[in-house]
């Protein structure tokens, strides 16, 4: 597969995504910069973390205006994958692809540790490779990654199986019903708080994020072989 790893200005674990796509798990990615217009020869888009345009405004929200989010939108619409991570989830959000918001920490302290997690769904393309009600290990990085959204939208995640990850034991941001990852209806776009491209090997502490892009190239990957 062959991945694009959307750079904004501000963006900086777009080298940690190339890194752990190109050097660890051994496919294709590139940087593509926000001002561009193409998704062309690309499988799969990535969304950093970071703090896209300083995060004025609000996380994610100017960003969201960029040439190339409406190219992700519509390679989102042709049930290709996307995955934003961090700020790359804010700017999903921002963006309409996937629902709910992201609210300040229940803190207001910015949160960077080891976290636990729970993989509530594992029938997606992104989580083939995990156990149903598996507990990972991978850090996080954030301000704001308290995750929000109203009844209605909620009851609409939980019957259509769209919570994928949840914090495990202690929430660090006080996030509605624990929830630390959602996948869209269609199930090709996911964004998730937690940064797995910062668990691809024993070195960082867990190796438990790279049976997430794993997961990715096995479902998405046989779709290009076959073309």
């Amino acid at each position: 597969m062959k991945f694009a790893v959307i750079v904004f200005p501000g963006s900086n674990c777009d080298m940690d995504l190339l890194w752990a796509v190109k050097d660890i798990l051994g496919e294709e990615a590139e940087y593509v910069r926000h001002d561009a217009d193409s998704l062309a020869g690309f499988d799969g888009v990535l969304i950093p973390g970071g703090f896209s345009y300083g995060d004025y405004l609000r996380c994610g929200a100017i960003a969201r205006f960029s040439k190339i989010i409406k190219e992700v939108i519509r390679f989102a619409d042709e049930g290709k994958p996307v995955f934003g991570t961090c700020n790359g989830f804010q700017i999903l959000t921002e963006a309409g692809l996937l629902p709910g918001v992201l609210l300040r920490n229940e803190s207001l302290h910015f949160v960077c540790k080891p976290v636990s997690l729970k993989v509530v769904n594992n029938q997606t393309p992104f989580t083939s490779d995990y156990q149903k009600d598996e507990v990972i290990q991978l850090p996080v990085a954030h301000g704001e990654g308290n995750y929000y959204c109203d009844e209605s939208t909620l009851e609409q995640l939980k019957a259509n199986q769209q919570i994928v990850f949840t914090y495990a034991n202690k929430n660090p941001n006080g996030s509605l019903e624990n929830i630390a990852g959602i996948i869209n209806e269609k199930g090709n776009v996911l964004g998730m708080m937690p940064h797995p491209e910062r668990a691809v090997e024993s070195l960082l502490g867990s190796e438990d994020g790279l049976r997430f892009f794993k997961s990715i190239v096995k479902n998405y990957g046989k779709v290009r072989a076959s073309v």
